[in-house]
């Protein structure tokens, strides 16, 4: 079974590793500057989400350069770009208080274990379940919590230590500076696309600050992030001493390593969807999953922090124009360059123009047909949008597809539920007939039964299954009572025109299938109805 798992994901890898979009040189500039961008936008997001998670602001800057790089060069989709993020770090920092750093690393590569095998048994698929309505909910929400995620920009260290919000003129210059950031990232592109537009907001902006010598928040002001290559380091866990030990420390990492590929999977997963609607491209599902887990694995074993797809970094190098995996491969090489040799220089970077390109990532990721499509759909709908975008900014991505995706198919159970019926008449020979319509399955079994009337029913009835479909053993049961139900009338009942998969259904499920002669393409009847001649010969 893996023999056959592993080669029918290696043909899925070199159908979907191909790209629409060719390297040509001017591509390849395009996607350079595109990765510059990236990069740039990179180092606060990293430091932020280490600190979130409890560790050095390099532990996450590591784990944004090795992620970006290796899903860069092995990804289900070209252009998406990878990094350290705050579902990962939400998730791991009650185990790095608790345990320590050391934790943390080896939870990353089981993490990243987890991924590979989701991957080789090609479970990504069943990311095809999510509605569209989630989807919507998913970037609504998504994009709030990006903006949501910029309001820390917006604070200052207070005389006690505190994080207090900006105030008088420091706020005007602050705001003023996005807001300058905005108006060059959205009229740039009308002018010229020599460089992408979020790069030479953040260089007009920069210029401005150091010109000026302005006094705002700058990169530098968060953390430093001068640091060396990343060196290999096996996770220091006692989990090989012992059995007892490894089971221990396994018992402890598990958990974690198991919510942590979930929410990951879904979160890289969900931007594949997106990216590949932006440049028209489909799968690399499964490989995806392959690049996510052995980027998390190369991560735990040289210090990162382990993490996912990026939505809002994503949405940068696709908007920029970057198309092909050497947009995040140059983002990976140029944030390792800015933490080995030019951290001096990056720390200067004022904030506010990362703040302000990352707020037009929020205006280009809201679904803002949304409003207009909530209006024309049905309400079920509008509600799990609605539903998906609140989970999502009070709880977590994860969470919130998960709820979108039971009250979508919770709905549409109970709406399935609700078109059973059947119509019925009388055949020549006298017997009551009845064509069933709908499907009949857990949700419409009890309705099902309610539409036959076996005390004033003729002798004979015949039940056709034509416009219908037994679905699941609640189906077959509700077959059997109503049998039973004709039996105790003493009346006789046929089924007719089940359908050949119901037959597979039937016969699993140990019922008996026969012949007949009346119907020789639905040879089907239940075994309770045969042993006690409750059926007839026709069914």
């Amino acid at each position: 079974m893996i023999q056959s798992a592993l080669a029918s994901f290696a043909k899925n890898m070199s159908i979907s590793s191909s790209s629409s979009y060719p390297l040509t040189p001017k591509q390849a500039k395009t996607d350079l500057l595109s990765g510059l961008t990236v990069a740039l936008a990179l180092v606060p997001e990293a430091v932020a989400f280490a600190f979130v998670a409890g560790v050095n602001p390099l532990v996450g800057l590591y784990a944004a350069f090795i992620m970006g790089l290796v899903t860069a060069l092995i990804g289900g989709r070209p252009g998406m770009i990878s990094g350290a993020t705050g579902a990962i770090a939400v998730v791991l920092v009650s185990l790095v208080a608790e345990h320590g750093v050391e934790y943390l690393f080896a939870t990353v590569v089981l993490m990243g274990v987890l991924q590979i095998l989701a991957g080789i048994f090609r479970l990504g698929k069943f990311i095809r379940l999510v509605p569209h309505p989630v989807m919507l909910g998913f970037v609504n929400g998504l994009a709030i919590v990006i903006f949501l995620a910029q309001m820390t920009q917006f604070k200052v260290p207070g005389a006690d230590g505190t994080q207090t919000w900006m105030a008088g003129g420091q706020l005007v210059m602050m705001l003023g500076l996005v807001a300058l950031t905005m108006v060059v990232v959205h009229f740039l592109p009308k002018v010229t696309n020599i460089i992408p537009a979020p790069l030479a907001g953040i260089l007009v902006t920069a210029g401005v600050v150091l010109a000026f010598n302005i006094d705002v928040p700058r990169v530098g002001d968060m953390a430093a992030i001068k640091g060396g290559l990343p060196q290999f380091h096996i996770p220091m866990v006692p989990m090989f001493e012992s059995t007892d030990q490894f089971m221990a420390v396994l018992t402890i990492i598990f958990p974690y390593a198991l919510i942590a590929a979930s929410v990951g999977l879904i979160e890289s997963l969900l931007t594949l969807n997106l990216v590949g609607e932006i440049k028209g491209e489909r799968g690399g599902v499964s490989q995806e999953c392959i690049a996510q887990g052995t980027a998390n694995v190369i991560t735990g074993f040289f210090g990162g922090m382990g993490g996912c797809a990026m939505i809002g970094q994503s949405m940068i190098n696709v908007k920029s124009g970057g198309r092909t995996r050497l947009a995040g491969i140059s983002a990976a090489i140029f944030l390792l360059l800015f933490i080995v040799v030019a951290s001096p220089l990056i720390e200067q970077i004022p904030l506010a123009a990362l703040v302000g390109v990352m707020f037009m990532v929020v205006i280009g990721t809201f679904a803002w047909n949304s409003f207009n499509v909530m209006r024309k759909v049905p309400r079920v709908d509008a509600f799990v949008i609605v539903l998906v975008t609140v989970v999502t900014v009070f709880e977590d991505l994860a969470v919130a597809v998960v709820v979108g995706v039971i009250v979508s198919a919770l709905a549409y159970a109970w709406q399935n539920a609700s078109r059973i019926h059947a119509k019925s008449y009388e055949s020549p020979e006298g017997a009551k007939v009845y064509q069933v319509q709908g499907p009949l399955f857990f949700g419409s079994a009890e309705g099902f039964l309610e539409l036959f009337d076996p005390a004033n029913d003729p002798s004979m009835v015949i039940v056709d299954f034509a416009d219908s479909r037994v679905a699941d053993q609640s189906a077959l049961n509700a077959i059997e009572s109503l049998a039973a139900k004709y039996e105790a009338q003493g009346k006789e009942i046929q089924l007719r025109h089940l359908s050949h998969d119901c037959h597979a259904l039937l016969k699993n499920a140990g019922h008996l299938m026969v012949d007949s002669d009346d119907d020789p393409d639905y040879q089907i009847a239940t075994d309770y109805g045969v042993r006690t001649g409750v059926l007839g010969a026709g069914h």
